[in-house]
């Protein structure tokens, strides 16, 4: 139970640490943010990104007079479901009809509240760091009624804003192994880093899903972190961690997936089944992750280049398979359920490579009834026509000038 004094008090502290927060570059999310009317908005993502910096901008912008409250703050342990009834005498009194409810997703019952406050013609936003309160319940516990969307780490063209580059090879080179954590680009310091994969693994793991053996889990995010790129099955962790139980590893990778941690990405299939029992391709959501995470990734460029590739994607676009029949395509991506693009990711386009990267993507563009392909490289450009396909080999930099600062 919380005092309504105290409530008070914390709301006034918190808006005024807001409104003192240096806001930095402007995310580029600010400008498809939608008009909050009668859905509410959830905005996701992994700690660390810039949520409260989006939200910060946003109010500077377009809702000067909203309350913000981060339900995360210390002085909050104690907040209960009834204390809800308190709240909503405070924005009574204060006359308000906007609300920012940063990270509610951690209090019992907080689906029904805002269902409650949509009903009486709030305006409400949502902020949360675990992909569960982008999960299809949210489409019976809210009815339908929220807009969801996903904040990344910093993107290439971001990343160069913040740190004044040239979108170049030279830049991404740079953002290949750093990646895009705002708090750990601004000092270069390693234990940003670890500090916050350790920190999401207790926090928003072990303690949230109240688990025993936090060694294992433990032990699972360090092998993932090391495998970025290679493909999983839930029956090769289980032989490799030597558990009986393939279903408790599968239960903890999906917390790593729901934490933002990681992805998994399916091979490509028409049945769900089959997307279900094939290897998954395993991704991690930042690069700069990976390097200071893993001792054998400093130097591993062409997988850390695949992972790149990938969430330049994976910001864009939800739904993302791999292709492999007799050769491999690393990226299909999909837009409503229909196939856009076909793409293969390699650092560098070698005599050795170069038959394979292009064989495997000819038989997706094949198998699609596609006529172009493209092959993302560091610094290649180049084209190819097989089978009466076009192929088309482009620098992962020149991405942001052909589709713009979309991040």
């Amino acid at each position: 139970m919380v005092l309504k004094s105290l409530l008070n008090r914390i709301i006034d502290e918190q808006r005024t640490a807001l409104s003192e927060k240096p806001t930095g570059i402007e995310r580029e999310m600010l400008a498809v943010l939608p008009e909050l009317g009668s859905l509410s908005l959830i905005v996701s993502g992994i700690r660390r990104c810039g949520k409260s910096t989006l939200i910060a901008q946003w109010l500077q912008k377009k809702y000067p007079d909203a309350l913000f409250l981060n339900f995360e703050d210390t002085k909050l342990y104690d907040f209960e479901p009834n204390d809800f009834s308190r709240l909503s005498e405070i924005i009574a009194e204060r006359k308000i009809k906007t609300l920012f409810l940063d990270e509610i997703q951690i209090i019992d019952g907080w689906e029904r509240y805002v269902r409650q406050k949509l009903d009486e013609g709030f305006q409400v936003a949502i902020t949360g760091s675990n992909a569960s309160l982008l999960s299809r319940e949210l489409g019976t516990k809210l009815t339908g009624r929220h807009i969801t969307k996903e904040l990344f780490p910093f993107g290439f063209a971001e990343f160069c804003r913040f740190k004044n580059l040239e979108i170049s090879a030279d830049s991404s080179q740079t953002y290949l192994q750093t990646g895009g954590f705002p708090e750990y680009l601004k000092d270069d310091n390693a234990e940003v880093l670890t500090g916050l994969f350790n920190d999401i693994l207790l926090r928003d793991i072990i303690v949230r899903y109240n688990i025993r053996d936090s060694r294992l889990i433990q032990r699972l995010a360090a092998y993932l972190i090391a495998n970025v790129g290679n493909l999983v099955t839930g029956n090769k962790l289980k032989a490799y961690f030597d558990i009986k139980s393939t279903s408790t590893i599968m239960e903890y990778l999906s917390h790593l997936e729901l934490s933002y941690l990681f992805f998994t990405v399916p091979k490509f299939s028409y049945s769900i089944k089959k997307q279900i029992i094939n290897p998954r391709k395993l991704y991690a959501i930042d690069n700069g992750m990976v390097t200071k995470n893993s001792v054998t990734f400093s130097e591993n460029s062409g997988r850390l280049f695949e992972n790149m590739v990938f969430l330049y994607y994976r910001r864009r676009f939800k739904e993302i398979c791999y292709f492999a029949e007799k050769g491999e395509c690393d990226f299909i991506v999909s837009d409503k359920n229909t196939v856009i693009e076909a793409i293969q990711a390699c650092y560098e386009l070698t005599p050795d490579n170069l038959e394979r990267e292009i064989n495997g993507l000819v038989e997706a563009l094949n198998y699609f009834d596609m006529k172009e392909g493209k092959i993302i490289t560091m610094n290649q450009k180049d084209n190819f026509t097989v089978d009466n396909k076009t192929i088309t080999a482009i620098p992962f930099f020149e991405l942001e000038h052909k589709k713009g600062t979309t991040d």
